[in-house]
């Protein structure tokens, strides 16, 4: 017998979280599955809108003034302006004070650990005191076991870059740990709980590192580090450091694993808690059943739990699995194909017009997805919908180069909300 939702979310990243969180608006008996852990927990933090046009024009400071004049077929265009406002309001209800640049249509330029500047349009409260349009001094602190921040190496970046501010940048060595390969969880579990620190003399860990920064802030009004402080007490350590260094203090947010992501995740799934959506993750969806009456409908799909195939009946599913990255699209030497229900994927015949030899050139394959209709649905190579029951949200919605574009988030929460409240409507209405 058959596990039976009104809404089946596949896919537990931003796409298929916001999807669940939309349908269960919507009053549903909602349930998530995904194949792995989130991969929100590699994700930056940031919501990106849209930093840069198709054509490379940018950083924008106005992505809604940019939607209009995107191509058909971008995720944007097929959703529609409107909708991505409702998402980002959507998504600023359940994120509260956790983000800054709520209320706003204006992209802000973020610092990142890689001494670039980064469009975005909504960003963690604990980077706000580092935006670059801000003109104070800035000094930027590293850590000699996280050497994937070199915050000299940022800071002389960002001033080639031409920032409006002083910015230096000094590595020191994180009271209390001598390992080169902790985990960031340790550098934040140690602040969060301020614990002793032997080789500081037995000083709690901010007193430490507090002590260890002082000598080198020499006036600067903002102090940015590394991605680290603090997991469950992040606000209160950071509120702590402020205070003993008589600055403001940041972080810059890091490449994978991040901790900006594990915060983001952890709010989002205690948002699909609160809202009833039964979550499973660690088992993927490896197969599905069409209607009987061929109907074009989605019947069901087959999930595998632990080698045991349990069968799962939705009134509608939304499938938010990911791009070629997360394997939502997958490619072999003859074909670049979506695994689960088979949907079309627009490519050359040729794998090699997949791509161009210049690295940094418009590469094919980073558009590969399915195409959509208006309400989501993936399309055929005839253009009708593949099942009648079934949208496309996050990543696997191809005709987008999200990278380019920073605008992967926002493509997420976009799809992901009209993905979820059509899902719903559509049961509301049987």
């Amino acid at each position: 017998m058959a596990i039976e939702d009104d809404v089946l979310v596949i896919g537990g990243g931003l796409a298929g979280a916001t999807a669940a969180l939309a349908a269960a608006d919507q009053g549903g008996r909602v349930r998530l599955v995904s194949a792995k852990q989130s991969t929100l927990r590699h994700a930056s933090g940031l919501i990106d809108v849209l930093g840069y046009t198709p054509s490379g024009e940018g950083p924008l400071s106005d992505p809604f003034a940019a939607i209009p004049d995107l191509p058909r077929g971008h995720p944007y265009e097929r959703v529609g302006p409107d909708a991505v406002h409702e998402a980002l309001d959507f998504f600023d209800a359940i994120a509260g004070d956790a983000y800054a640049g709520a209320g706003t249509e204006s992209n802000a330029l973020v610092m990142t650990f890689g001494g670039t500047v980064k469009p975005t349009a909504r960003y963690p409260t604990a980077t706000a005191a580092g935006l670059a349009s801000d003109d104070r001094d800035a000094l930027l602190v590293g850590f000699e076991t996280l050497p994937d921040f070199d915050a000299p190496l940022s800071a002389a970046h960002l001033e080639s870059a031409g920032v409006p501010f002083a910015v230096r940048g000094v590595t020191v060595r994180f009271p209390g740990l001598a390992r080169d390969d902790a985990k960031l969880t340790r550098y934040a579990h140690l602040l969060d709980r301020d614990e002793r620190v032997s080789a500081a003399g037995g000083s709690g860990a901010r007193e430490a590192l507090a002590a260890t920064v002082e000598p080198h802030v020499a006036g600067a009004s903002r102090v940015g580090f590394p991605a680290v402080l603090g997991d469950e007490r992040a606000d209160e350590v950071r509120a702590d450091l402020a205070d003993r260094l008589g600055a403001e203090v940041f972080e810059v947010p890091m490449g994978p694993p991040s901790l900006p992501g594990v915060r983001l995740e952890e709010l989002l799934y205690d948002a699909l808690s609160d809202a009833g959506v039964r979550v499973t993750t660690g088992v993927p969806v490896v197969d599905y059943e069409p209607d009987a009456e061929g109907a074009g409908r989605i019947d069901r799909v087959v999930v595998d739990r632990n080698g045991t195939d349990v069968p799962h009946r939705a009134d509608q599913y939304v499938l938010a699995t990911g791009g070629l990255v997360g394997k939502g699209v997958r490619s072999d030497r003859e074909r670049v194909f979506e695994p689960i229900f088979d949907c079309h994927v627009p490519h050359p015949a040729d794998r090699y017009d997949w791509f161009v030899d210049d690295a940094f050139g418009d590469q094919p394959y980073a558009k590969f997805g399915l195409p959509v209709d208006r309400d989501l649905r993936p399309l055929d190579a005839t253009g009708d919908p593949e099942f009648a029951n079934l949208r496309a949200a996050g990543a696997i919605v191809g005709g987008y180069d999200f990278a380019a574009e920073k605008s992967g988030a926002g493509v997420s929460l976009a799809t992901g909300s009209v993905a979820g409240r059509g899902a719903g409507a559509e049961v509301n209405d049987r």
